[in-house]
């Protein structure tokens, strides 16, 4: 009797249950089929994502490098300018100096030679004047000389 009663209950069970738990099993198998399908594709694509934004990093590096080697490329050639224009201008500079110094020389060579032949003509008079022998010409020369000099 238990026998009918398990093969019964078997049959109905077979019939109405585990028809829709295969069902069931089956629908929620494919589900998670579907679904580690999904993950592998979302992962391919975040992939392809992260190996384009690598590609995008590495290729803004590289600009970022050429940009810098390019500011100090500038950098260096605007130093070397600023270096030879200031070379220039202290030259320039000078030259002009130079020019000036040996303008103001002649001046004072040429003042200088005024004076000495003023203090020559102006010993002469005295000596001129006066008949002396050489010792009192040194004396007036001396004297016209000291007097030139507390004028000046």
């Amino acid at each position: 009797m238990v026998l009918i009663t398990f093969v019964v209950l078997y049959l109905i069970l077979k019939r109405f249950f585990f028809e829709k738990v295969r069902t069931f099993m089956l629908a929620r198998e494919q589900k998670v089929k579907d679904a580690f399908d999904n993950a592998d594709a979302a992962n391919r694509v975040a992939e392809e994502r992260l190996s384009e934004y690598n590609a995008r990093l590495a290729d803004a590096e590289q600009e970022r490098r050429e940009i810098l080697r390019q500011a100090k490329q500038e950098g260096d050639e605007t130093a070397k300018e600023i270096v030879s224009d200031a070379e220039q201008r202290a030259n320039k500079m000078i030259t002009q100096a130079e020019k000036e110094i040996a303008r103001e020389r002649l001046r004072a060579i040429e003042g200088m030679r005024e004076q000495i032949s003023l203090l020559a003509i102006y010993a002469a008079e005295k000596i001129i004047e006066q008949k002396l022998d050489a010792a009192e010409q040194q004396v007036i020369i001396d004297g016209v000389i000291k007097q030139v000099g507390e004028r000046a």
